[in-house]
């Protein structure tokens, strides 16, 4: 592990991996450097893979107040690290801050995004209009759990039987140890509106993945977003779902970056 501090003075930790062209691993809600571990692995032989801690998960640290604008910095900081450039994997809600980085004028050589959360049909409602006070209450009244299984609920859509039999899964506890950063994934990404603003603004090329067995907020997500971004392809992962795949997504990343 080593770590680099943010324009904030916030310790972010990050594994570098690999030499090559540099790649950031951006994650999404619920996730630290651990999600993306695998597919770092994968890359690694052709690539230097640069796989963090968003700020507040795992070995980062954070700083409050929160801004999206601070999470912007932290990538900044890690493409500093990366030699002043890198390409950027979004997962996710990852998906959306490394979109809102590209936007910035971040140096992003290549932008991938799998499976970013945009609504742009009626296929999913949109969340409430204070679903970050919600959560940021819960949080602040040490109701975790609460907090966990409210995202769950609303954002992620998974259905209550469902979410009573996950309360006891192994990996809860490491659900409810980040559960103050839905919060940010909530600032990060908003109502679900695609930001047409932005993506006029963002010239990098861009892979859209979505995979084939994702929920359908996916699939309009990805076509919209290579029809509106200036220079993007899409691409369906077939049998695969929102999870990540490191195999048939590296070989994706791997073809896209290579060229």
């Amino acid at each position: 592990m080593r770590t680099t501090t943010s324009a904030d003075g916030t310790t972010i930790a990050f594994d570098q991996e690999g030499h090559g062209p540099a790649i950031i691993m951006v994650v999404g809600a619920f996730n630290t450097r651990r999600t993306t571990a695998p597919l770092a692995a994968v890359l690694q032989d052709r690539f230097k893979v640069i796989n963090y801690d968003r700020r507040g998960r795992g070995d980062s640290e954070d700083t409050p107040p929160y801004a999206v604008e601070r999470e912007i910095d932290d990538i900044e900081a890690l493409i500093a690290e990366a030699g002043g450039s890198a390409a950027v994997f979004g997962y996710s809600s990852g998906a959306t801050l490394a979109l809102r980085g590209a936007a910035h004028g971040l140096a992003i050589s290549k932008l991938v995004l799998y499976d970013a959360p945009f609504l742009v049909d009626d296929s999913y409602p949109p969340p409430p209009a204070d679903f970050a006070d919600q959560l940021a209450e819960l949080i602040s009244a040490g109701r975790r759990g609460d907090a966990v299984e409210l995202y769950q609920r609303v954002a992620v859509g998974i259905p209550e039987e469902v979410i009573v039999q996950m309360r006891h899964a192994p990996f809860r506890p490491a659900m409810e140890a980040i559960a103050h950063t839905l919060v940010y994934d909530v600032k990060i990404t908003g109502d679900l509106t695609l930001p047409t603003e932005l993506l006029s603004k963002i010239s990098t090329p861009t892979l859209v993945i979505h995979g084939e067995k994702s929920p359908p907020i996916m699939h309009g997500a990805a076509r919209e977003l290579a029809a509106q971004l200036p220079d993007a392809t899409s691409q369906m992962l077939q049998g695969e779902g929102h999870d990540i795949s490191p195999e048939a997504t590296g070989t994706l990343l791997a073809e896209f970056l290579s060229n």
